[in-house]
């Protein structure tokens, strides 16, 4: 049985918490409870390290345990640094410090996000008396060394990694017991539905419903893309719509079919040999496969067009949608031994932006269908 663990902002908290407690007793703690909020838990967090910088100032520092999940930031240290403060309105303060990402799309905001700022609050606040006040700055040290590993970027996050979650819950996305959850809701649409939306994460699926896909087709695979195609040829399902951003789906086209970036990647391979069939010269496709990552490579295509007065985008990533079509239906034909393998599928790519690049032509007849 896969573990599960903690979300990154509960670790934040928890070691806020430690230092808020130090300020009010002077005592170092080893254990700070934190109230997850979401669910409507307590949970204990070792607290490594809790340092009183001066009589108003304590640095505290836990470690993120994700469970059994494929994270880069298992074992990251997160420090809160609290200190009393007189001036303001707000009780409770919170700033991003070293490795927290700034929102490139939201004013260079830290990148703590609505239930981290949520769970800071309300667990802090508990903790003042009347008239006190506190600010709070998280710090990753490793954050911006890990960033480079994430698509961040791709999201507008840049120079460390995201507060992020809906949840205090980090549930192992990649292993076995994870896909068996996401089995079973396909298991219990494909009963109701012959047309089904597969969305690899939350982007996916709130664009969706942004364009008035019904909610009840909707099926998240995360990074399981491959078994869940075959257990829906398995179960009856006629038509599968992928919807994705463009650097996870893109993917399909070089047939990954576990999108996880632990396991296998191949994505600027796959754009830059698009790329050369299409016809760009070899400067452009050296560029394109040079490019940091897959919105960087798209955002040069756009450049190029914009310059060249060329439809580069729309003739690369409509290649690569009906590639992700047919390897799609290669996939199911050879993995499903107990199914039709007739299953049909379409494919929408979007950009960091939540803007669609490109519909493959089945999708487009899906879209129809599902609108």
């Amino acid at each position: 049985m896969s573990r599960s663990g903690y979300t990154l902002p509960v670790f934040a908290c928890a070691a806020a918490v430690a230092a808020l407690h130090w300020l009010n007793d002077r005592q170092s703690l080893t254990l700070a409870s934190v109230d997850l909020i979401e669910p409507a838990q307590i949970a204990e967090i070792p607290i490594e390290q809790v340092a009183g910088l001066s009589e108003s100032i304590v640095l505290a520092i836990a470690r993120s345990d994700p469970g059994d999940n494929l994270d880069l930031t298992k074992n990251t240290p997160i420090w809160a640094l609290v200190e009393w403060r007189e001036q303001g309105d707000d009780a409770v303060i919170i700033k991003g410090g070293e490795g927290i990402g700034r929102q490139l799309n939201a004013d260079d905001k830290p990148a703590i996000y609505a239930y981290a700022q949520r769970l800071l609050q309300e667990n802090l606040q508990r903790m003042l008396a009347p008239g006190e006040k506190i600010t709070v700055t998280i710090i990753l040290p490793e954050g911006r060394s890990l960033a480079v590993r994430t698509s961040n970027s791709a999201f507008g996050v840049v120079e460390g990694l995201s507060l992020l979650g809906t949840t205090g819950i980090s549930q192992p996305l990649s292993t076995p017991d994870q896909l068996a959850v996401f089995r079973a809701e396909l298991q219990n649409k494909a009963s109701r539905f012959e047309s089904l939306v597969f969305c690899i994460g939350e982007n996916g699926l709130d664009l969706a419903r942004k364009l008035g896909i019904n909610p009840e087709q909707l099926v998240k695979t995360a990074n399981w893309l491959g078994p869940m195609l075959v257990e829906a040829d398995v179960l009856g399902v006629r038509e599968i719509l992928l919807f994705g951003y463009h650097g996870k789906l893109m993917k399909l086209a070089g047939g990954i079919f576990h999108t996880h970036h632990y396991l296998a990647d191949g994505r600027r391979e796959i754009l830059a040999a698009h790329c050369a069939i299409a016809g760009l010269k070899l400067p452009d496709i050296q560029a394109v496969f040079n490019s940091a990552t897959a919105e960087a490579a798209l955002t040069y295509l756009k450049s190029l067009d914009a310059a060249t007065g060329s439809d580069w985008v729309n003739q690369v990533y409509s290649a690569i949608a009906e590639t992700i079509d047919v390897r799609s239906q290669e996939y199911i034909q050879s993995h499903s031994q107990k199914g039709t393998g007739t299953t049909v599928c379409g494919s929408i790519l979007f950009d960091r932006d939540r803007k669609i690049i490109v519909k493959s032509k089945t999708a487009g007849l899906l879209m129809g269908k599902l609108c």
